[in-house]
């Protein structure tokens, strides 16, 4: 076994397909250049046949990464690796990820294929991608309930096709750690020609043992893990990159290989990923959670104040707690405001985006004392969301009284025409939203409302996360001020205008 383990990132295709995490084509540049500075070897960009926007996302990620090879996820039809293969056209080093499902209940109620007819698909579907790409992953979706000796059977096919990665996903979380890492043994150990190509674990988490299964697969031969920032992912959601990557790093003395991740990167990786999507990371998440480092108990300080080692077994440092000290305020001037974000990431298009994106940070500047990384990457959001956005918020009056109902003025740019609207309802938020819909024709169902803040401190921008539902079709949308109830209007907007915008996109279960 190589001692390298590659990461393979899925977060723009896998986890975008949560519910509400849809990104734009920008957005997901913002994020495949961080994980290009974290060292990912593989970022998967997309679904390209699944729509117009997905393909066009795909495409610019292949334009604009260099270090990391930029995949493409195709069914086993000519249409979707031929669109695979046209996005990816541009990319240094492209990958072709097709796939068809394998277990008996899907072949027979989902494919309505024959097992024979599964595998001869899959053949001519790996040997269509390699036409377009010498790099072909293939899946056997929901391996982890699929007959053993039909596995065998179509990886045995598929690599001498010319896949020259076999992933095998535990598609609905259904594996046990044992089990999975078994399974990955006993295929490599049986099929005649694994030696010829990587396999690789691609697991969900429904019953929270995403990452458990990707590293039982690790020490049974599995040379690729398949995770997301976050764990972000569909329903439980998947395998968290971060929680992979430093439980390797952490225990050299049970693993016999290591990733190239630059886990330096991997806290701002997870705020972004967390201000673009709206889902917010729980405060005791592994690596990354605002409590990871945190110690309250006095037997723990008194600990790690003696020596780190008795309750630490990673450094802050490590994953980036404590690296973003270059803080920036009002006297800052413009070159260190684009040297901050050059650091993050952020590249502007020309001098004009960049006085834009100052003359914003000036503005919060005199909001509030000081700018931190999180505030930039809200700021730059905001002004990439609201550069393509159909409704925009003008201004906004809220008189609150105690006992007494909370009156909303609100003024809208709805495709360059303004539009003005009063509502009274108990609470100021609600008074603010009930303004916005009635200047709309759309009956939005709020699912969810949160708030948080961004920073430390009272003059911190507020944060808030809205999912909003309409027809079916569920967004996410966030906003951010120093006055919370600017931020819920933004964050309504910015929800209304993605939701206007949303084109539909296929599932690639469906």
């Amino acid at each position: 076994m190589s001692n390298k383990l590659i990461i393979f990132d899925t977060t723009l295709r896998d986890g975008e397909q949560s519910p509400g995490a849809s990104m734009t084509k920008d957005e997901k540049v913002r994020i495949a250049k961080v994980l290009e500075k974290m060292r990912v070897d593989v970022i998967e960009a997309g679904f390209a046949v699944a729509s117009q926007g997905d393909f066009e996302a795909v495409q610019a990620v292949a334009n604009a990464v260099r270090d990391s090879t930029i995949c493409s996820l195709a069914r086993a039809l000519d249409k979707d690796i031929d669109r695979a293969g046209e996005a990816l056209k541009n990319a240094r080093s492209a990958r072709i990820h097709t796939f068809i499902a394998t277990s008996n209940i899907h072949m027979k109620m989902k494919l309505r294929m024959s097992p024979a007819q599964v595998v001869a698909q899959a053949v001519h579907s790996i040997k269509r991608a390699r036409k377009w790409s010498d790099d072909v992953e293939f899946s056997p979706e929901d391996a982890g309930r699929s007959d053993k000796d039909f596995l065998c059977r179509i990886i045995e096919a598929a690599i001498k096709a010319g896949a020259n990665t076999i992933n095998i996903p535990d598609t609905v979380g259904y594996n046990i750690p044992h089990q999975f890492g078994q399974m990955i043994k006993s295929l490599i150990e049986r099929i005649p020609n694994a030696d010829k190509a990587i396999f690789s674990a691609h697991c969900h988490n429904d019953l929270g043992l995403a990452v458990a299964n990707s590293l039982s697969a690790v020490m049974n031969g599995a040379q690729q893990v398949e995770c997301t920032i976050n764990g972000l992912g569909e329903r439980a959601g998947n395998t968290s990159l971060e929680e992979v990557v430093m439980a390797i790093r952490t225990r050299q003395d049970v693993f016999a290989c290591d990733t190239n991740i630059d886990t330096t990167h991997i806290l701002s990786a997870s705020r972004l990923v967390s201000s673009v999507t709206g889902f917010i990371v729980q405060p005791n998440k592994a690596i990354v959670g605002a409590n990871a480092f945190a110690h309250e108990a006095g037997i723990h300080q008194d600990g790690v104040l003696k020596y780190r080692e008795t309750y630490e077994i990673m450094r802050a440092e490590e994953v980036g707690w404590n690296a973003n000290q270059l803080v920036l305020g009002k006297h800052s001037g413009r070159n260190a405001f684009k040297a901050r974000l050059t650091e993050l990431g952020v590249v502007f298009a020309d001098e004009a985006s960049l006085n834009d994106a100052f003359e914003r940070f000036k503005e919060l500047a005199d909001k509030k004392h000081q700018i931190f990384d999180e505030d930039l990457q809200i700021l730059i959001s905001e002004i990439q969301t609201q550069s393509s956005e159909t409704i925009k918020l003008v201004s906004l009056r809220v008189c609150t009284d105690t006992g007494k109902k909370n009156t909303a003025t609100v003024v809208l740019s709805i495709d360059g025409e303004q539009k003005t609207a009063t509502a009274s309802t108990s609470g100021a938020v609600d008074a603010t939203f009930s303004a916005i819909n009635s200047m709309i024709d759309m009956d939005l169902n709020l699912q969810l409302y949160s708030v948080s803040n961004v920073t430390q401190g009272t003059d911190s921008l507020g944060e808030v996360n809205v999912r909003l539902e309409y027809g079916g079709r569920i967004v996410s949308g966030q906003g951010a001020d120093t006055d919370i109830i600017t931020a819920s209007a933004k964050a309504y907007i910015h929800g209304l205008n993605k939701m206007l915008a949303a084109t539909h996109r296929a599932h690639p279960q469906v």
